[in-house]
């Protein structure tokens, strides 16, 4: 039973869960949170939430469950309002796409990562943002990584696990920094490629009207470039020791297919592409299983 869940970001992955739980008996009432006030109002006409706060810690003080949602960039002022209410008895999680500083961000605003605080994330974001995107069915069938520290409580751990479960989510367990690794080359560093590619393309297409003769396979490409900028800034920023060795590799990679292409290797130059093909078919698979 939760009696009150305080819902801290009241966006696409905080409002789907909302929803999701709702679809669930025993969840009384969900007080949002969130610094646009338009976004809680819409939040409000959706039934996403009962009860619409801006203040973190009046409406986190008495729930049993807080659950934050904020872009990871605004985690340390959150966690610095939620500290002096934070009640052993309710248990928190997070759905930040960077675990490495949400947990150093416990530690500078609390002195340690508290028993009862379990990190999340969410596999499952989309382009859109705000209360007006969430989606009931956002995490059926999705992955959920779960991260716990050695001192996260085995019964905390347990009950943030099951709250996906109800969700339809599928629950992994990875440690935080490995998480950062993996999310870096799988979607961290994709986004980064969307956004810098539209943009370059997209001063070009001032004078040569490229985006007016783009195909399908553009938009299907770029689709990411229409994610939240503030919110990707936060993750590049928070994960930059992952990235940035990562967007080193891509370079030279580009580089070794334009030397393929310049010089006019079709062997390689298929090779390449035929590899390619190969990994992605794994990925295909993996996602079926």
């Amino acid at each position: 039973m939760i009696r009150r869940l305080c819902l801290i970001g009241v966006g696409l992955i905080g409002g789907s869960l909302a929803l999701a739980l709702r679809r669930q008996p025993g969840v009384a009432s969900i007080v949002g949170v969130d610094r646009d006030e338009a976004n809680l109002a819409a939040a409000l006409r959706l039934g996403i939430i009962d009860e619409a706060r801006t203040e973190v810690a009046a409406a986190a003080v008495d729930a049993d469950l807080v659950v934050l949602a904020t872009p990871v960039g605004a985690m340390p002022a959150v966690l610095a309002a939620l500290g002096p209410v934070w009640r052993a008895g309710t248990l928190y999680t997070d759905v930040g796409s960077t675990k490495l500083d949400v947990i150093a961000a416990l530690q500078a605003q609390l002195g340690s990562v508290p028993a009862n605080f379990v990190p999340g994330h969410p596999i499952a974001g989309a382009e859109c943002s705000g209360a007006a995107a969430a989606r009931a069915d956002l995490f059926d069938r999705r992955r959920v990584i779960l991260t716990p520290l050695p001192e996260t409580s085995p019964d905390a751990l347990e009950r943030v696990e099951r709250l996906w479960v109800a969700v339809g989510a599928r629950v992994s367990r990875m440690a935080p920094r490995h998480h950062d690794e993996v999310l870096a080359a799988t979607s961290h560093l994709p986004h980064v490629l969307a956004f810098v590619l539209t943009e370059m393309l997209g001063r070009r297409d001032e004078q040569q009207e490229i985006f007016q003769y783009a195909a399908g396979g553009f938009r299907d490409f770029t689709r990411i470039a229409s994610s939240d900028p503030r919110m990707w800034l936060d993750i590049c920023l928070a994960n930059r020791e992952q990235i940035v060795p990562l967007v080193e590799q891509y370079r030279e990679a580009l580089a070794l297919a334009a030397g393929h292409i310049q010089a006019g290797r079709a062997e390689a130059l298929l090779q390449l592409f035929a590899d390619a093909r190969s990994a992605r078919q794994r990925f295909l698979d993996q996602l079926e299983k």
